[in-house]
């Protein structure tokens, strides 16, 4: 069905936009923008008079399989550093995981990222113990709540060289598998440097260059990383990557927190992006990533938190403030709105903009702003007065998938009530 929104409020963040317009939507795409606006026959016509309509969220980078993971008790004895987060909570849910918590993971995690505005997740699956078809798994949950998805297998040689080559195996399967897919695409998953052999990464290389979609990698998310690449091979972690073929357009590099200036300037010069996640940063104490010196090959994503974006770049925004990399007010909602792009890289088509053409994952949010609301202090709004409870609805491809605040065509009750068994039997695995 076709739509014409009236009377919204259009709203954009980067560069900043608002003003009242309506929205023609045809065969999933936005047709045409503009005021006064006459419905045509077939149309069903919207009124959003008083709201206001934001381009689909992009979650740039995710783990959907810790989506299962919330409420969990914590490892008897508690880590001393990241990488013993790692080896007692993260690497011990990941092989934990089966069939059925893949499904269930993927699931349960896009329907409440849709019902925050999220419409496309950029996920960085593992699941050493499940490895061969996880992706359609993870997938086939996504497709269910009605999200799009770009998805990796996290390629390690920490299982040894049979899982890493099913790993491999993995990501190459569903990458050409869904080359022309209008939901998904597959990117090659690789966990991190200190992971992975130049054998193993120049493998991953060679997969990225031949599909063209990039390699998928955490980057300098603690300084163990970045020392183990000075002390095994001798080398700084991007120049290892460069010259192992990582380093491409399209490649996701993860964190990005122990990186200097030139080096973030080497990965937007290949092409490259590298993603922000400030949660997940601030919960493993990892440190705090350099913005100021992060450039326009810049997102957000959440590490296997919660899918609210608006949330992650609220907090993005607070707790760079009070750092010693502190960066332009309108910075954080920037590499929110840098996942769109990234999303255009991966697709092929447009989103993010209120142009005919651009792709129809819209955002209908119920805010009714307490001062004036400009262009000039949108910024203002969105960090101080916006947030995700404001969500009415989702569309995703030119089709309703949250109304009202509910899921269309899904019972979202007995989706959480199968998935609490499934985590029960999760983390029971956990302890064995």
């Amino acid at each position: 069905m076709d739509f014409l929104i009236k009377n919204a409020g259009v709203m954009r963040l980067d560069p900043p936009k608002s003003e009242e317009s309506d929205i023609r939507i045809a065969d999933g795409v936005i047709a045409e923008c503009g005021k006064n606006l006459r419905s045509k026959k077939g149309e069903e016509v919207v009124d959003c008079t008083g709201k206001f309509v934001l381009p689909g969220l992009v979650n740039a980078h995710t783990h959907l399989y810790s989506s299962l993971s919330r409420g969990m008790l914590p490892p008897k004895t508690a880590p001393k550093n990241f990488i013993e987060i790692l080896q007692k909570v993260w690497w011990k849910l990941d092989e934990a995981l089966d069939a059925e918590s893949i499904y269930y993971s993927g699931l349960v995690g896009a329907i409440e990222a849709v019902k925050f505005g999220t419409t496309t997740l950029i996920d960085h699956h593992a699941s050493p113990n499940h490895i061969r078809g996880s992706l359609d798994l993870l997938k086939s949950g996504m497709m269910k709540a009605g999200v799009r998805g770009i998805l990796c297998y996290e390629t390690t040689d920490r299982g040894g060289m049979k899982k890493r080559d099913w790993g491999l195996e993995e990501n190459e399967r569903f990458v050409t598998e869904n080359a022309n897919h209008p939901h998904f695409r597959g990117t090659i998953g690789a966990h991190a440097s200190f992971t992975l052999c130049n054998d193993s990464l120049r493998k991953l290389g060679e997969l990225a260059s031949m599909y063209d979609c990039g390699v998928h990698i955490h980057a300098a998310e603690d300084k163990a990383d970045v020392l183990d690449a000075t002390e095994h091979y001798n080398s700084d972690l991007i120049s290892r990557f460069d010259d192992l073929g990582i380093l491409r357009r399209k490649s996701i590099l993860a964190h990005g927190v122990y990186l200097h200036q030139q080096q973030l300037s080497r990965i937007e010069k290949a092409g490259a992006w590298v993603i922000h996640n400030p949660r997940s940063n601030m919960n493993n104490a990892v440190g705090v990533a350099p913005l100021n010196w992060y450039g326009g090959h810049a997102g957000l994503g959440t590490d296997g938190f919660p899918s609210d974006m608006i949330e992650e770049a609220k907090i993005g925004y607070f707790r760079n403030a009070e750092s010693e990399h502190r960066t332009e007010f309108s910075r954080m909602p920037s590499l929110l709105s840098n996942g769109q792009k990234l999303s255009s890289e991966f697709f092929g088509r447009t989103f993010g903009t209120f142009t005919a053409g651009s792709m129809a994952d819209l955002v209908v949010l119920d805010y009714l702003p307490p001062t004036p609301l400009t262009k000039q202090n949108l910024i203002g709004h969105f960090l101080f007065g916006i947030n995700s409870t404001m969500v009415q609805h989702v569309m995703v491809d030119g089709r309703w998938i949250v109304w009202n605040k509910q899921m269309m065509g899904l019972d979202e009750e007995a989706v959480m009530e199968k998935a609490r068994k499934v985590a029960q039997k999760l983390w029971n695995r956990m302890t064995k």
